[in-house]
């Protein structure tokens, strides 16, 4: 497993999020959730233009062993997808965090300070 990147912010339910430009949160799931869910087969991204609100079911990945949702971790508008997971979401597996899944608007992005940081994140999957 690789190490948990700093720059990032961390859910309980194992979603990481960056705060790009513009109040544009970029957001895939972290390489212990793809560890633990085995080589992904498919991958269900939202409809650009879906309200969302922090903490609801917005995707679902589904992997040889399982099927798991996906929760946005801030409120706002889906306004891109990762497309090129449609054909090919085994780039999860092979860099987790290289690979987005989706973006969103942030309404206030101040509620990725309810998220984890990178050492809390590893002291949660290390128990």
């Amino acid at each position: 497993m690789s190490a948990v990147p700093d720059n990032l912010k961390y859910a309980k339910t194992h979603e990481w999020a960056k705060m790009e430009d513009d109040n544009i949160i970029r957001v895939g799931i972290t390489d212990f959730a793809q560890e633990e869910l085995g080589d992904l087969v498919y991958i269900e991204l939202p409809e650009l233009g879906r309200k969302v609100t922090a903490q609801e079911q917005c995707a679902v990945v589904e992997s040889v062993k399982t099927a798991s949702d996906l929760f946005s971790p801030v409120s706002g508008e889906v306004v891109a997808v990762n497309e090129a997971l449609v054909d090919e979401p085994e780039q999860v597996n092979d860099d987790a965090y290289g690979t987005w899944l989706f973006c969103i608007k942030a309404n206030d992005p101040s509620e990725l300070d309810a998220l984890m940081n990178a050492d809390a994140y590893q002291q949660m999957i290390e128990q």
